[in-house]
């Protein structure tokens, strides 16, 4: 009976880890993306900086802590990007359509957002000119994002 227990631990542990149930994603426009998430000061300052390439239907989602005016840069960033701004009722507030890559450091220029934002989603450059986004569009979470308290 031991035996047979530990059996089921492993083979509960083993199917668990071959799944992609932490996998998160994001739905925009009917549109589903598999996105890394950005949530503290470190990971939000990396970014997706020193990256050669993002496959197809992936991004990464950048959660602050409250709604505020925003920019994001280009440091060291090596794909160009499509970032949009959500504020907290995750709304498209503003988009930063095929911002080109930036290997000037310090000197790369900043893309603010035209109205405060909570939620910045990155894709890869041309994503948001493909599905057609217009201000107003509703980013829908999937499990485990945390929404806006």
């Amino acid at each position: 009976m031991r035996a047979m227990c530990v059996i089921a631990l492993f083979s509960s542990l083993f199917l668990s880890g071959c799944s992609n149930a932490g996998e998160h994603w994001v739905e925009l426009k009917g549109q589903r993306f598999a996105v890394e998430i950005a949530d503290d000061n470190e990971e939000r300052a990396r970014g997706l900086m020193f990256r050669d390439s993002m496959e197809e239907g992936r991004g990464m989602l950048f959660i602050h802590d409250s709604e505020m005016n925003l920019a994001y840069w280009m440091k060291n960033t090596r794909i160009p990007l499509d970032i949009l701004y959500f504020d907290s009722n995750r709304r498209l507030v503003s988009q930063q359509r095929d911002v080109p890559p930036c290997s000037l450091g310090n000197g790369c220029p900043p893309y603010p957002s035209s109205a405060p934002a909570r939620y910045v989603l990155e894709l890869n450059a041309g994503q948001a000119a493909g599905m057609g986004l217009n201000n107003g569009e509703e980013l829908k979470f999937g499990p485990g994002i945390p929404p806006a308290p």
